[in-house]
């Protein structure tokens, strides 16, 4: 793969063919809901690429008939027919424009819903390994693309080509020798629309690489920005960026280059055909074999045949960069999901009562399969095992913590219960069904997770509370805020619960938007809740609501609870400490202690940190 100075060029720069017949075949699939506007659009087409011939004809016969005749009434009557032809052809025009671009934005909005049902219905490990950014191409700039391609790619490459097919064939049936010389420059015209189609190809390519590398440019020192102006590093970021942007003008550059040669070549070759009309027509005018109408008819139809052509090379590129757009497009439509509901599901039984229980559960996330291996072995702490062997249980209302370094794989736990992954060998169950065999939906519906990254969404208090759960009435949502002591600070808002938050709840401090995503997960009163890290970003007095509210909220329900401060979780039933995604030891927190294991120093290392720092 290619490198540039920001990394790799990924796939979103490489060009592909310029027409793929199987991608098409799938791009216009989208366009059969539409099939009577696009047959009528068709017909517009055609008949205004018809209407192309109108002019020239009636010029010759005004030249050759009416005038020589000294006709006053037949020279009204062409005049108002062109004039009658030029206005019926701009209708046209002005009806298929409109048509074909109500038809490409439809299109546009089906493959936009479709791409993002897509998206909602992936697995996790798809985005693990997709950039946000790059998904984001595909829903806005990819489709954008071929929306260019719908409306003025496509319809307008077969209108050039009904209007290059109708000039030739009326020039041959007007005069077969004079069309034969007009002809004659073709093929210079053909060799250099080849030439300029292949310089064009790289310049759109470079183009792109240079976008991409100012889009990865910006998006790093716009993130961080504050690190940048603590290092002092303005000036040689500046600096950086003026080179890749100089660079970026280089690359468009080049490319105006080629379209300043290309298009002022076509119009000589266009002037010697207009050249050789003249010449060799008058010869032959001269002669008394060709008329003046005809000359002039043939000088139109030339002018009017070379502008199709300069056209058609031109939408070259946006017929490659549709192609190119479909491919990544339709690549993301293929991925087949991880996880799926399974045929036959069984539903739970109710009352749900939230037992777990994890079963010899081994899990990496990387999904090759395992060689085969003493589980016991030092190779199986280094081949990527996240979990090996985890096997406990939870009894309906029990709190559980799980407690151990970054990277144990406690968080990790709480992705294969909520079933974001499959775990590689053993099985997990609620209530006794393994949880393969429930649907996903019903599965996630008994549990309540907050994240120690809270994620709020832009819109109000009230919305980010119910989440789409539109059974959860005004009083439920007072009532979940109230239980987890964000109702004063949500009341004190202007507009309360529907307060209109910033961006991921940017106007409320990091505390609040803990409380509020506690009132989320509690709202829908799950029998499961989950909880990463909950209290660990709040100050004391915040903490201190949580827990109280906590104690609460927890009886009668399975809990489940990670924290790296163990003074949170000394009240739990039991402590369970992974350690290289193994358990090491299980018990309550006075029994650890009393085993001196690495839970008693674990605590010992806190405690003397905590001593030190008061």
């Amino acid at each position: 793969m290619q490198k540039s100075p920001e990394g790799p060029i990924r796939e979103e720069e490489a060009l592909g063919r310029a027409y793929d017949a199987r991608l098409m075949r799938r791009l216009l699939a989208y366009l059969r809901p539409y099939r009577p506007k696009v047959a009528l659009a068709v017909v517009m087409l055609v008949a205004a690429s018809g209407l192309a011939l109108v002019g020239p004809w009636l010029t010759k016969e005004a030249i050759d008939g009416a005038i020589p005749a000294g006709n006053h009434r037949q020279l009204a009557l062409l005049g108002s027919l062109l004039i009658a032809s030029l206005a019926l052809a701009g209708a046209l025009e002005y009806g298929r424009t409109i048509l074909t671009a109500w038809i490409g934005q439809n299109v546009m909005l089906d493959l936009r819903a479709e791409i993002f049902r897509k998206l909602q219905g992936l697995s996790l490990s798809f985005f693990d390994r997709n950039p946000v950014g790059r998904l984001m191409t595909r829903v806005t700039s990819d489709v954008e693309v071929l929306n260019e391609m719908f409306t003025s790619g496509v319809v307008t490459i077969f209108g050039d080509v009904f209007t290059v097919v109708f000039i030739m064939g009326a020039m041959l049936a007007m005069n077969v020798q004079l069309a034969l010389v007009t002809f004659a420059v073709l093929p210079l015209v053909f060799a250099a629309a080849w030439i300029f189609r292949s310089k064009v190809r790289l310049a759109y390519r470079d183009i792109r690489v240079r976008i991409a590398r100012i889009n990865s440019f910006l998006q790093e020192r716009i993130s961080g920005v504050a690190v940048v102006q603590l290092f002092g590093q303005e000036p040689s970021t500046r600096e950086r960026f003026g080179e890749i942007n100089d660079d970026h003008l280089q690359a468009h550059l080049r490319s105006i280059t080629y379209y300043a040669l290309f298009f002022p070549l076509v119009e000589l070759l266009a002037a010697v055909a207009l050249a050789l009309i003249i010449w060799y027509g008058g010869n032959e005018a001269l002669r008394g074999t060709l008329t003046i109408g005809v000359i002039a008819a043939f000088l139109q139809y030339a002018r009017r045949f070379f502008r199709p052509i300069q056209d058609l090379s031109e939408k070259y590129n946006i017929l490659q960069g549709a192609m190119a757009s479909s491919e990544r497009i339709f690549r993301l439509l293929d991925e087949t999901p991880e996880i799926v509901d399974p045929e036959h599901p069984i539903l739970l039984p109710q009352p749900v009562h939230g037992r777990i229980r994890f079963e010899d559960v081994w899990f990496r996330y990387d999904s090759a399969p395992p060689e085969s291996q003493d589980e016991s072995s030092e190779k199986s702490r280094s081949d990527g095992w996240v979990l090996r062997g985890i096997d406990f249980a939870v009894e309906p209302g029990q709190r559980i913590a799980l407690v151990g370094a970054t990277g144990a794989g406690k968080t990790t736990i709480f992705s294969l219960l909520m079933r974001f992954y499959e775990p590689q060998r053993g099985r997990i169950t609620l209530d006794g069904i393994d949880i393969r065999e429930l649907p996903r939906r019903e599965l996630r519906e008994q549990m309540g997770l907050v994240l120690q990254d809270v994620y709020l969404f832009s819109g109000s208090p009230r919305r980010n509370i119910t989440f789409g759960r539109n059974w959860i009435g005004d009083e439920g949502v007072k009532d979940a805020a109230a239980r987890v002591g964000v109702a004063k600070y949500v009341e004190r808002l202007p507009a309360a619960y529907d307060q209109k938050l910033g961006e991921r709840g940017s106007n409320l401090s990091v505390g609040e938007r803990q409380l509020l995503s506690f009132a989320r997960a509690l709202a829908g009163d799950p029998r499961i809740l989950m909880l990463d890290e909950a209290t660990s970003s709040v100050d004391s007095e915040i903490e201190a609501q949580i827990q109280a509210a906590l104690e609460e909220l927890m009886h009668g329900r399975t809990s489940l609870v990670i924290a790296h401060r163990l003074s949170t979780i000394r009240g739990a039933d039991r402590i369970v400490l992974i350690h290289h995604g193994e358990i090491r030891e299980s018990g309550t927190h006075a029994e650890l202690l009393e085993r001196a294991g690495l839970y008693a120093q674990l605590h010992k290392l806190q405690f003397e940190r905590s001593t030190a720092a008061a």
